[in-house]
């Protein structure tokens, strides 16, 4: 019922419109209901009547095409007005929801996206926020239509005969008990079904995503069984709700059957001994179907809603995801050097220490280091070292356990997350590009840039000729990460973003790894441009990369143990030594004869 009361609110903006599409139902409902009686009405009244046959026919005429008006005129508009209204609230219903939800998402922390499969997030979003549809159109629309219906055939029923009535819903407790029997399961059947479904999902995507890695290594046959694996579940977890789902209707329409067998005997009985008129037994079997049908769906509407309701829960469960970085309640902005339109990009890390989890151990072990406006500052080290943690702490994509960070003497955490994160432009070594236009992509960097803008964006990183020169221009449509295009040009259609956005900070990771020696020549070019009077810090392994930097910072298991000049750095002798001779850029190391 929690989830059902939280729903709600997602359905009150659209109560007037709720209610004038049951009240559209109870005219479309309550037309089929004048058939009975207008049987009722030849068989008793106008066949035995004294009329000749021609006032008998004219009248049967002029009733049958009074029907057929309010059949085709009235009932008509009436349908489809009802289906129009219906689908409209429960389409915009779950529109606000997937909105709700997206922006939820989005503000979730890294740490829930590494400990969640995309395909499952994915499914939350879509398949679990459908399934909450039938509630809408079943549970708040059809639900009440079929109540009013059921009371309004019982009215009609009891003026005709009331014993008759009586003897129709002696098995309605039944039906009571045999949903309190069967629902309770089978909610919890539905909501393992979504997990499992889920699961499967989960699965696809990441094999998906990782298509290039089964085929070079030719694991087809293997994933085929891993995938079976994972299709057999969701298919044990499915047939269990089926076999429950069956074993419900099996019981509730045997139920449904008995109550006409009553009826037609009771009724039958009372024309014998000439206590019911023939008209009144078929009316009022006409309207036992009446009654009995919309009891079915009530019963069907069980199932649905049930599973409705799980899907509710598998909706709020993601809906009430914690958020670990959040911003603090006087939370304001960095302040911007009016002469570059910038801030002015001073950063300084004091006593930090960081832990992915609250109970682990800690990557970053008492970092303190300040880095001035405009410098150039490289972190290098050993995989593993801490330095992807130290620099996904800048942007705040996690918290410090202990001390803090500052840019421009403001601790981070007192300033608003998208103003900090505005300020900050990312490179990484395998950037994220979306499937839509290379225009779309550059723009991401700043949405209100002018065409100008983004075109002299793309000529800084070296990207404007290549794109011209793709089929449609910068209207081309990318693919999935931007498999169309080679490394280099994801990289500078990167870049470009990064250009347009106009950051007063730099983070470049691994930007020019793994690429061919014309593609980064062009990148550093660009980077070169995109440096220049900015704070930027650079994380590369490649150390031949980084010698021009004002300063190396050189980490080892979560701390800095030496920093320097690329000269000050080699005079040491020091773990930086080592490590620029293990790439083979100092003097040549003998090599032990064979």
């Amino acid at each position: 019922m929690h989830s059902i009361r939280r729903y709600l609110r997602f359905v009150r903006p659209y109560a007037k419109q709720i209610f004038l599409t049951i009240l559209i139902g109870i005219i479309k409902f309550s037309i089929p209901l004048l058939i009975p009686l207008i049987i009722k009405y030849i068989i008793d009244d106008l066949l035995p009547s004294p009329l000749s046959p021609g006032e008998k026919l004219r009248q049967l005429l002029l009733l049958m095409g009074l029907a057929l008006l309010i059949f085709t005129v009235v009932r008509a508009p009436v349908e489809y007005y009802r289906q129009y209204f219906a689908q409209w609230v429960a389409s915009r219903i779950l529109y606000d929801i997937r909105n709700q939800l997206f922006a939820h998402l989005q503000r979730l922390s890294m740490r829930y996206f590494n400990n969640h499969k995309v395909g499952e997030v994915i499914s939350r979003v879509i398949n679990d926020v459908e399934q909450t549809k039938s509630f809408i159109d079943t549970g708040l629309m059809n639900v009440w239509l079929d109540l009013i219906t059921i009371f309004l055939t019982l009215g009609i029923m009891v003026y005709m005969d009331l014993s008759l009535t009586i003897a129709s819903i002696l098995i309605f407790p039944l039906y009571g008990f045999s949903v309190k029997f069967f629902y309770k399961r089978l909610r919890q059947l539905t909501r393992d079904r979504s997990a499992a479904l889920a699961q499967l999902q989960g699965h696809l995507h990441e094999r998906v995503n990782g298509i290039s890695v089964i085929r070079s290594f030719a694991l087809e046959e293997e994933e085929q069984k891993q995938f079976t694996k994972q299709n057999v579940h969701f298919w044990q977890k499915a047939l269990a709700h089926t076999k429950w789902n069956a074993y419900t209707f099996s019981v509730v329409n045997s139920i449904t059957d008995i109550s006409p067998l009553l009826v037609i005997g009771y009724a039958g009985y009372q024309v014998i001994n000439g206590n019911l008129s023939v008209g009144t037994m078929v009316a009022f079997y006409a309207y036992l179907e009446r009654l009995y049908t919309p009891l079915r769906r009530l019963v069907n509407a069980s199932t649905t809603l049930t599973q409705s309701v799980a899907s509710m829960d598998r909706m709020f469960e993601f809906m009430d995801e914690q958020y670990d970085i959040v911003d603090r309640p006087n939370a304001g902005e960095l302040p911007i050097n009016p002469a570059t339109g910038r801030i002015r990009g001073e950063i300084r890390y004091e006593n930090v220490f960081f832990r992915y989890q609250e109970d682990g151990p800690n990557v970053l072990k008492d970092i303190n280091l300040t880095i001035q406006p405009g410098q150039t500052v490289a972190i290098v080290g050993m995989s593993g070292g801490g330095k992807s943690s130290l620099i996904s702490l800048l942007p705040r994509f996690w918290d410090v356990a202990e001390g803090r960070i500052t840019i421009d003497g403001v601790d981070i955490r007192d300033v608003k997350q998208q103003n900090l994160r505005s300020h900050i432009g990312l490179v990484l070594q395998d950037n994220i590009l979306f499937s839509e236009s290379a225009r779309a992509n550059i723009l991401m960097g700043n949405p209100d840039a002018s065409e100008a803008e983004m075109i002299a964006a793309a000529k800084a990183a070296n990207a404007h000729d290549f794109i011209s020169e793709l089929p449609e221009g910068y209207d081309t449509e990318l693919g999935e990460r931007g498999v169309k295009l080679s490394g280099g040009q994801k990289q500078r259609i990167a870049i470009a973003r990064v250009f347009l956005r106009n950051p007063g900070i730099l983070i470049l990771d691994e930007a020019t790894s793994a690429l061919d020696l014309e593609s980064e020549h062009l990148i550093q070019e660009a980077l070169a441009k995109l440096t220049k009077d900015r704070t930027t810090i650079i994380v590369a392994h490649r150390l031949s990369t980084i010698t021009h930097a004002d300063q190396i910072v050189v980490m080892k298991e979560g701390q800095i143990v030496e920093m320097g000049t690329h000269e000050e750095l080699l005079e040491q002798q020091g773990a930086y030594y080592t490590l620029w001779n293990v790439q083979d850029f100092g003097p040549a190391v003998e090599q032990p004869t064979p």
